[in-house]
């Protein structure tokens, strides 16, 4: 069945392998160019372009030169500082569990915006267990919480046919005000239990840690090295430190989540069929697809996900909290745009946000203040590029902003407490904003399917 759904996936329009189908149009997972008309693998001002990994290896080492930069001119050692880092990765882990937990079901053609709910029931759900059990309890409960929003998500959307965006937010309501019941009663009752283990209305009674792991070693000698404060060496010491030193099994976990959605998705014949759903679910029916399991399936994995980004976060500080989430399912979906619904482009957008959050919480304003000259630079550059490439306005745009903040630097000493608390908001506004021109969505995404449609 693998061997035929490889070969014949594009037959009427919706190859998801590289091959395209009669219409000649493919998605561009695959090494083949699409076929047909000869359009498929084109963009308007040429052939489209896959970044190989010495130009990534390029990019990757301009951007630490260029923090390295900041940190000398600014003075702001936060820049590129293992604590810094050790921040982000932990912001970053469940924004990244969200945006894959999102992609799962995206690339299956169903929009999931109730992520946030999701993560609300896993991160619930880890309280619920983990005062109980303890940690690794709690990630399982996540998981099945989670799960259980998105079996909610996929009967609405896949059985019912509920439009995907509606039954989005009506998860996320739904999921509030049961997590908010559910607190009162299990944790704020008088007399019980969880009250007498110090839980109330608004959070779960605490649980313990969950184990951490140190490189021997190598964690001391990169702190060393870091506070040497040398050009780019000190500051790679720095971000590396912060991959080896006192690092939560569960981010680990996520890291591997991350490695095994790729081949789940990418290099296996179950990935093929999913991903055909969402490219052209009657064509994946022809060729014996049961598009409506593949479908359940991929938003209850999203929905798992989700919770355990959720769970990430009650086991993280020891006890559930009301809205403890804080929007950050919608900045998992952002991630996934920004990352072109691939896992590689989530855990790059993950990490970008979950900086600029631990940045908020932990250098703020002076830190933030020194991003503005970095931001203002790029701006600048991308001006640059956009007119040789004769957009105008785009380029207009850029150059004034750059220069905007460019005087903003010069004429202040820090930002407002106010405006570094939107900076994760505002990065996310700016990173969808510049991505928005290559993005190539599933085809069949957002659209209801019935069993029998194509016949």
């Amino acid at each position: 069945m693998s061997t035929n759904i490889t070969a014949k996936a594009g037959g009427n329009g919706a190859g998801t392998h590289g091959e395209a189908g009669a219409n000649g149009k493919g998605d561009g997972d695959g090494k083949k160019p699409g076929k047909g008309n000869g359009t498929a693998a084109r963009r308007p001002g040429g052939e489209r372009r896959k970044l190989s990994y010495p130009v990534v290896l390029l990019i990757v080492a301009g951007g630490l030169v260029a923090l390295s930069l900041l940190r000398i001119v600014t003075g702001s050692d936060q820049v590129t500082s293992s604590g810094q880092y050790s921040s982000a990765l932990a912001a970053a882990v469940p924004i990244g569990l969200a945006g894959l937990g999102g992609l799962w079901s995206e690339r299956a053609g169903v929009i999931n915006i109730g992520l946030e709910g999701m993560m609300m029931l896993g991160a619930f759900s880890a309280g619920w267990m983990g005062w109980q059990h303890g940690p690794w309890v709690a990630a399982l409960a996540g998981i099945a919480g989670g799960a259980l929003g998105g079996l909610i998500h996929a009967i609405a959307t896949v059985t019912f046919g509920v439009d995907h965006i509606v039954s989005g937010v009506a998860v996320n309501i739904l999921a509030l005000g049961v997590v908010q019941f559910l607190a009162k009663l299990w944790f704020g009752a008088e007399g019980s239990a969880a009250a007498d283990a110090g839980g109330n209305d608004k959070q779960s009674p605490p649980m313990e840690d969950m184990p951490t792991f140190t490189v021997p070693g190598l964690a001391e000698g990169l702190q060393a090295v870091e506070k040497h404060h040398w050009f780019l060496v000190s500051d790679i010491a720095g971000i590396l430190g912060s991959f080896v030193s006192n690092v939560s099994w569960l981010t680990v976990l996520a890291a591997a989540l991350f490695v095994g959605s790729f081949y789940a998705l990418w290099r296996s014949p179950f990935g093929l069929r999913l991903r055909s759903c969402g490219e052209s679910p009657v064509a994946a029916e022809t060729l014996g697809v049961n598009v409506l399991r593949y479908k359940y399936a991929a938003v209850t994995v999203s929905g798992a996900l989700a919770g355990l980004g959720g769970a990430f976060l009650a086991i993280g500080v020891h006890i559930y909290q009301d809205q403890q989430t804080g929007g950050r399912g919608y900045i998992g979906l952002a991630t996934m745009i920004f990352g072109n619904w691939r896992p590689g482009g989530v855990a790059m957008g993950a990490g970008l946000f979950g900086f600029m959050d631990a940045l908020q919480l932990r250098a703020g304003g002076p830190t933030v203040h020194a991003l503005l000259l970095l931001v203002a630079v790029m701006l600048a550059a991308l001006a640059l590029w956009k007119l040789r490439k004769g957009g105008m306005v785009q380029a207009a745009i850029s150059g004034v902003t750059a220069v905007g903040l460019l005087v903003w630097y010069l004429m202040t000493d820090t930002v407002p407490l106010e405006f570094v608390e939107m900076s994760p908001y505002i990065t996310t506004l700016l990173v969808l904003s510049l991505a928005a021109q290559r993005l190539r969505p599933p085809k069949a995404i957002g659209k209801s399917y019935r069993r029998g449609q194509g016949t």
